[in-house]
């Protein structure tokens, strides 16, 4: 879906985000993960994860400004091209396990998306 070997997903407290301009759709997976794309292009936008309600995924390459983004975890390295290296702070082979997201993202709000900064 990315067109990439990389999918960076920007998690986003769900108070903060809006849809400001149009009506997303649905993409072609519609389970209950559910991942919103433009209607015009077609790029994939967003995506609200089940089981993370508090969080919806958002694509930093639609931020105005994404210098800041680095990667904090990297999933699905199991199936990751070799020469795709993020040097994120956490791997998983698949998905974090769910009682690992607590501690992810408490650790996150205390480091940032770069450490001592």
């Amino acid at each position: 879906m990315s067109a990439s070997a990389y999918s960076l997903s920007a998690a986003i407290p769900v108070e903060g985000f809006a849809i400001t301009q149009g009506e997303p759709v649905i993409g072609g997976l519609h389970g209950a993960t559910r991942h919103f794309f433009c209607p015009h292009c077609k790029s994939w936008m967003f995506t609200r994860p089940e089981g993370l309600d508090h969080f919806v995924n958002v694509r930093p390459t639609l931020l105005d400004e994404a210098s800041w983004v680095a990667p904090f975890i990297e999933t699905c390295t199991q199936t990751r091209l070799p020469s795709a290296v993020t040097g994120a702070s956490h791997s998983y082979e698949s998905f974090p396990p769910m009682e690992d997201y607590s501690k992810l993202v408490e650790e996150y709000a205390k480091h940032g998306p770069r450490p001592g900064r």
